[in-house]
């Protein structure tokens, strides 16, 4: 079975599928720049940082005695939560901890130490510093030169996992002797090395930010669209319940507003369709009403006269006359429920009322009827349409499962609706029919024949009154066994909920 997800599910999915990608690709590029040593994440702001820390460092070491400097760098370290040492030009440790170079840290130190000490013309390549760095001055010092630009270097190494900050520095304390090209070295086991070079919190600030806004960038796109589809879902629900007069009328300009103009359409054809069909059946009703009036008159006098050998061919010929006459009358009644919902007027109904004329229309020796009614139910209708469905349901309930046992009314509400149920104790319908029985002119054909069935019109017929009620029916089959059919019809305003009342069963 697949798993059925709405619209906006499959969106923000996708949505966040989006998300990964993004994150795929960034840490796809994360680990390029160290497998490729591009320093990307030195132009983040780590650059100027590691410089910072680097002057404060040489500053304090080219002020201070050399048997002090070990000092310093252990009260940078943790202060900045990151191990700093300080190397040569040949990456022999100087200050610091006594840690063994990892090979490539080692030889990103030494391809920089190797740079071409001359240029194109021959001379010797000078040292590149930056402009706030003066060149050495003392006499052992002024004709030297160092080799190799300023390094500034981002790696990782493996096994265990090491993040090593590299940063190129004069030193410049006369009491060490000549000044002296040394690197700075910050090892940290996190990207972050103490905030040095990696600072997450900004970077998870900004992607929340970019995530909130883009859920409120789409929101208003989702919304429309699910909002749209909703609409459209509804309305074609109405459509498959029998109500072409329902219609989508959305102005969009795109293809979902073509969409709903083509719904709007077939429903409008349906519903010319339809009414077509009904006023066809009416006026063949009424066209046939006088000439059947005259056939059972005609019956009956020649029934009268007719010899004692030949009146039961008349009497046979009049019950057929009588069968195309019931015929005529359910047509007649379905026709003035379907035509009258545009002129009748709604209206208070209380339920107790409705359901007590009902029962004494269709009241028959023996019926087993069991009535649970509130007695202040309201409801929102008409009176005789609501009377003429509830008599159908009871007619159609004692036909069919009148002697399986006892039927049962009752009525509840819910929030702003009334729930009024018919159940039998009857086999009941298959359930891949029980869609299928208000449509008009349907017969189970495996459960009823024309003598017990009816012509198919009264189940019809009440799914006509209450479509003019403004409420719906559905049926479904009660366990072990029996049907059910419910009407919901809009509470009365001036209706309120109450406790109900069981009556004792109806006397036959």
């Amino acid at each position: 079975m697949r798993l059925r997800l709405p619209l906006y599910a499959r969106i923000l999915i996708w949505f966040f599928l989006n998300l990964v990608a993004v994150a795929a690709v960034v840490a796809l590029l994360f680990n390029a720049q160290f497998l490729f040593n591009l320093d990307w994440l030195l132009a983040t702001g780590a650059r100027e940082r590691i410089e910072a820390v680097r002057d404060l460092i040489v500053g304090e070491l080219n002020t201070t005695p050399p048997d002090e400097w070990h000092r310093i760098v252990e009260r940078y370290s943790e202060a900045y939560r990151v191990r700093f040492a300080l190397l040569d030009e040949e990456g022999n440790q100087l200050i610091g901890d006594s840690t063994e170079l990892p090979n490539e840290v080692r030889e990103r130190i030494l391809a920089r130490a190797d740079f071409p000490a001359r240029g194109r013309s021959g001379e010797e390549r000078p040292t590149e510093f930056r402009p706030s760095e003066p060149p050495p001055e003392r006499g052992s010092d002024r004709g030297r030169r160092w080799r190799g630009p300023p390094l500034r270097a981002l790696l990782r190494t493996t096994n265990p996992t090491r993040y090593w900050l590299l940063a190129s520095a004069r030193l410049d304390n006369a009491l060490a002797g000549d000044p002296m090209r040394v690197i700075l070295v910050a090892r940290s086991s996190t990207l972050s090395g103490g905030g040095l070079v990696f600072d997450a919190r900004p970077w998870v600030a900004v992607g929340m930010g970019a995530v909130v806004f883009s859920l409120l960038f789409w929101l208003p796109l989702v919304r429309g669209i699910t909002r749209t589809v909703g609409r459209m879902v509804h309305t074609t629900r109405q459509i498959a319940d029998g109500r072409f007069d329902v219609r989508v009328n959305l102005r969009r300009r795109d293809e979902l507003g073509s969409l709903a103009e083509s719904i709007d359409q077939m429903a409008a054809r349906l519903d010319g369709f339809v009414t077509g069909q009904k006023r066809f059946l009416s006026d063949i009703a009424h066209e046939l009403c006088s000439p059947l009036a005259r056939l059972q008159m005609a019956l009956g006098i020649l029934e009268q006269r007719a010899p004692a050998d030949q009146s039961g061919y008349v009497r046979s010929a009049a019950d057929k006359a009588e069968q195309i006459a019931a015929l005529v009358g359910e047509l007649l009644s379905f026709s003035k429920a379907s035509f009258g919902a545009t002129a009748i007027q709604l209206q208070p109904v209380k339920v107790p009322d409705a359901v007590e004329e009902a029962v004494r229309r269709e009241r028959t020796d023996g019926m087993d009827l069991r009535l649970d009614i509130p007695d202040d139910l309201v409801v929102t209708g008409n009176s005789d349409l609501l009377i003429r469905a509830l008599a159908n349901l009871l007619r159609n309930a004692i036909q069919h499962a009148g002697a399986a046992g006892p039927i049962t009314i009752q009525a509840a509400r819910d929030g702003d609706e009334i729930t009024i149920s018919v159940a039998d104790s009857g086999p009941g319908v298959p359930e891949a029919e029980l869609p299928k029985i208000f449509d008009a002119f349907y017969r189970l054909d495996a459960s009823r024949t024309r003598d017990t069935g009816g012509v198919g019109l009264g189940l019809a017929i009440v799914k006509t009154c209450l479509d003019s009620c403004c409420g719906t029916v559905n049926a479904r089959n009660r366990q072990p066994h029996g049907l059910e059919v419910l009407l919901h019809l809009p509470a009365a305003k001036e209706s309120k909920s109450s406790r109900g009342k069981t009556t004792d069963p109806i006397p036959a």
